[in-house]
């Protein structure tokens, strides 16, 4: 996995994490959500370039 990508998934990831918290606040169901939402996507793009490497292998 290249250097860039693996550090703007887990910006994502650590994006999502402070939108929740700000969302769970503030009482923001919908930022909350949204953060969530963040988070799950960094993971799996994460986990796919993993998936990438090992076949590179």
């Amino acid at each position: 996995m290249g250097i860039g990508k693996k550090a703007r998934n887990i910006g994502h990831i650590v994006e999502g994490k402070a939108k929740e918290k700000t969302g769970r606040a503030l009482g923001n169901k919908s930022l909350q959500r949204r953060g969530k939402t963040e988070q799950a996507m960094g993971k799996m793009r994460q986990a796919v370039e993993k998936g990438r490497d090992t076949f590179k292998s």
